[in-house]
């Protein structure tokens, strides 16, 4: 049986790095840039962490997290988790003691909400049902999960499909872990890969607090939002905020992208090492409504073994500039 959920762990509070100018908008009829002197909070920075609950802490103060995203079970298989309560007490408490989070689980990769197999679509609902029941157990703010794909069926059926499967996954579900659509790349009819088919889930399922929207910056840019450039990163702006809303977004997977603009591939690179680019970063870190989110790297890592301590120490350095 699951453990009585708590309230979120959020990070209380951040340390003030100093003074600087950030943007704060770019109007549309002048093109001119609005700036302020600030005293600036540290942005939450983190990543995906190895270990489990079990070992989660332990990689997150390694690597200098504060925001962190695990998985419960394996993200390849459809065994159910199965996390004991001494193992979720240890990790809430653990968490609060070295003031990390918020902490976000990652759904597993087999869930398919569109899935045309009847067999893959209830499997995938119940993974997802039982996940974000775990996922609120443990204390996170959200479970992040890739929609679906359609495959080559019809788009509206397939949103439609997705719609009523989250109907049945949040069915008197009252916790505080809130479930968030990822953004896709749009590899293979994939749900998610544009703006208004969130924008349709989210209307189609009355604007459910339940839920919520994580952006993917290699999934963006992969899907043809151009985020490296400033015009570009002002497009893809206002189109979220004219068919979401900004409202909705409550956590970013850093990564940049080792193919180009629209290429529809998720491929994930090294922030800098792509074709993304450090600037973009920059730019995206100093604008006010993505700043103050947690950022998660989802990335290779200089020696290959994911998320690390230079990759988050770099996301503070551009965050800074």
């Amino acid at each position: 049986m699951l453990s009585k959920a708590l309230p979120c762990i959020i990070a209380a509070s951040t340390p003030v790095i100093g003074r600087k100018k950030i943007q704060l908008a770019i109007s549309k009829k002048t093109r001119t840039v609005v700036t302020r002197d600030i005293q600036e909070p540290r942005i939450l920075a983190g990543g995906h962490v190895r270990g489990g609950i079990k070992g989660a802490v332990k990689h997150a103060l390694e690597i200098g997290a504060g925001p962190m995203q695990i998985f419960i079970g394996s993200p390849q298989t459809w065994i159910a988790p199965e996390p004991g309560a001494t193992d979720i007490s240890d990790f809430k408490k653990a968490v609060i003691e070295h003031q990390l989070g918020p902490v976000f689980v990652h759904g597993c990769y087999l869930v398919n909400l569109a899935a045309s197999s009847i067999d893959n679509l209830k499997k995938s609902i119940e993974n997802l049902y039982l996940g974000l029941r775990y996922a609120d157990a443990i204390g996170a703010a959200g479970l992040i999960f890739h929609p679906g794909s359609a495959g080559k069926g019809d788009e509206s059926e397939a949103i439609e499909k997705v719609v009523k499967s989250l109907e049945i996954v949040l069915h008197e579900y009252s916790g505080n872990c809130r479930l968030l659509l990822e953004v896709c790349a749009g590899q293979g009819g994939t749900i998610g890969n544009r703006f208004d088919q969130l924008g349709r889930i989210l209307n189609a399922m009355g604007n459910d607090k339940r839920l919520g929207i994580c952006w993917d910056t290699c999934h963006l840019y992969s899907a043809g939002y151009d985020i490296a450039t400033e015009d570009g990163l002002e497009r893809t702006m206002d189109e979220f905020h004219r068919t979401v809303g900004f409202e909705w977004l409550l956590a970013i997977h850093a990564n940049d992208s080792k193919t180009p603009l629209g290429s529809r591939k998720d491929r994930h690179e090294n922030i800098g090492q792509g074709h993304i680019g450090e600037a973009a970063f920059a730019r995206m870190l100093c604008t006010p409504s993505l700043r103050s989110l947690p950022w998660i790297l989802e990335v290779p890592g200089y020696e290959n073994k994911g998320p690390d301590r230079k990759s988050i120490e770099l996301l503070h350095r551009l965050s800074r500039q």
